[in-house]
């Protein structure tokens, strides 16, 4: 992809309203503090660039080449830091004192200057910077005099795509990162395997792609409808295109945590190697959306398959968390199986449900053997919650708040709040979706750390995030539509203090940023700017 469709995603257009005294800036997630003064700065040809610090080269020349391939605007380098002058500097000092992730930003009328810790907080800060500067420009280019403070709320702050219902080539994936990396977001959490198609492609089992990433049709219209194409879709991702991926995410300081689906949602597996099911019969991907009552068997051959897939997987993915999904378990293929019941005797456990937590801690001791952690869907609390798990809430808010009580890891992300595969407008006039109803203005009042939660408590919750499910989502253009604007919403919601967060502000800035989304011809939902649905 070229350099300017990857980055132009970070870019806004300078515009300022006046409320009162104060001057609005298009600036999406709001930071933490931030004073307009009077005058501009005036980038062009003559503006140098100066840094004292090496470790940050890879922001600078990202920030020299989008300003170059944006602007046709060639900054000089120097070693010097000039005396006088018109000229940006990046400065990185490990002793700066601000949290992980922030930056300070101080433009006045000949000098910009862009401080933090680390790479990172330089990163974010010249997402700040790409805000600022006007949509289109030849010449100089004029920033605002501003001084920025500005650093996170929470440190999970993500979005999530499944591609498995539906799969998407990886030019898009890498565009979905830039989105995310633009909000200052910094997980992307990958759905790769579920009944429907497996995604990615384990060298030791070659039937998961050849057989599992493949079915006859799909569900087309309404799930009441109950009818079908003939079709035959998928696709995945090879372990050279996910190393390329997971390159490019890091550069944008993204941490991709990947899913593969079990016990349940394991179909497509299934289908490949029937005997990791408790039946051995013989299965085809799933069709049709909805949970499968063919789960994986809590075999030992099964354990076997997934120590070797996992470990597939944790080559290609660096980071800390590996999400085993857990949800939605149906339990009829255990409560019938020998090979089941026997499992629940010798090890003296009540029933089908701790025997899900029995194959969860099971999976557990792989991923902890690695270093990894594991993250699930609040289903993993059901039957008793593996030791180190980390929990992802999806069923409202409950399970977080009991996992956090148990002292472990919390990522909030109920379907009230946070699923972008609901409808964000009147179902008459969007296209068609699963259900729910989710509009911009709910997803920015919510609120990640539960009342409820003693001080202790409240640090496990890590963040949130919001999901992106594609039963009803064919194309990356609609991706983009149930995305967009929600995402900029929850980024709000999770860097910027509650005391500064304001509905109405926020809108006005989305309004003045939509007008980039137009010229980027991102296929934004814009009912979501109407008055109507404020």
């Amino acid at each position: 992809m070229r350099l300017i469709t990857s980055l132009l995603i970070s870019l806004f257009p300078l515009f300022s309203l006046s409320q009162g005294k104060k001057t609005i800036l298009p600036l999406v997630p709001l930071p933490v503090e931030m004073n307009v003064g009077a005058g501009e700065f005036k980038l062009g040809e003559t503006t140098l660039i100066y840094t004292p610090s090496e470790q940050i080269i890879n922001e600078i020349v990202y920030f020299h080449s989008f300003i170059q391939t944006t602007y046709g605007i060639k900054l000089r380098a120097v070693k010097v830091k000039p005396k006088t002058g018109n000229y940006i500097e990046f400065r990185s000092n490990p002793e700066f004192k601000i949290p992980d992730g922030g930056y300070t930003l101080g433009i006045t009328t000949n000098k910009v200057l862009l401080q933090a810790t680390n790479g990172m907080g330089i990163f974010y800060g010249i997402q700040t910077l790409f805000q600022l500067l006007p949509v289109k420009g030849k010449g100089s280019l004029p920033l605002p005099c501003v001084q920025i403070t500005d650093y996170p709320r929470y440190q999970w702050r993500g979005m999530h795509l499944d591609c498995s219902r539906h799969f998407f080539p990886v030019s898009f994936i890498k565009k979905y990162i830039d989105c995310i990396a633009s909000y200052k977001m910094n997980v992307f959490h990958w759905h790769l395997t579920d009944d429907q198609g497996w995604r990615i492609e384990i060298k030791q089992f070659p039937l998961l792609t050849e057989i599992g990433a493949y079915r006859k049709g799909s569900m087309v219209g309404a799930y009441a409808d109950n009818k079908f194409d003939s079709t035959r879709y998928g696709g995945f991702y090879t372990q050279e295109e996910i190393k390329d991926i997971v390159s490019y995410a890091q550069k944008k300081y993204v941490s991709i945590v990947p899913e593969i689906e079990m016990p349940g949602h394991a179909l497509a597996a299934i289908a490949a190697y029937p005997e990791l099911s408790c039946s051995g019969m013989p299965a085809e991907v799933g069709m049709k959306w909805g949970v499968e009552t063919n789960v994986f068997c809590p075999s030992e051959h099964t354990f076997t398959f997934l120590d070797k897939v996992l470990n597939e997987v944790m080559d290609l993915f660096p980071g800390k968390y590996i999400h085993i999904g857990g949800d939605e378990v149906l339990k009829d293929e255990w409560n019938k199986s020998p090979i089941c019941q026997e499992i629940i005797k010798s090890n003296n456990l009540k029933d089908a449900h701790e025997l899900q937590s029995y194959f969860i801690k099971r999976i557990e001791q792989i991923v902890n053997a690695r270093g990894r952690t594991i993250i699930g869907w609040d289903e993993i609390l059901e039957g008793g919650l593996a030791p180190n798990a980390a929990v992802m809430s999806w069923r409202g808010v409950e399970g977080g708040i009991a996992a956090a009580k148990q002292k472990h890891e919390v990522v909030m992300s109920p379907g009230s709040h946070c699923y972008f595969d609901h409808y964000q407008g009147k179902p008459e006039g969007e296209p068609l979706a699963i259900g729910g109803f989710t509009p911009l203005e709910k997803v920015y009042s919510y609120e990640p750390t539960p009342d409820s939660l003693d001080m202790d408590e409240v640090h496990k919750i890590l963040g949130a995030q919001g999901n992106v499910w594609t039963e009803y989502i064919l194309s990356p253009q609609q991706v983009e539509y149930m995305s967009m604007p929600r995402m900029s919403a929850l980024a709000e919601v999770l860097w910027t203090p509650p005391a500064r967060k304001n509905y109405e502000n926020f809108f006005e800035r989305m309004r003045i940023h939509i007008k980039l989304l137009d010229v980027r011809g991102i296929n934004y939902c814009k009912t979501a700017f109407k008055p109507s649905s404020k």
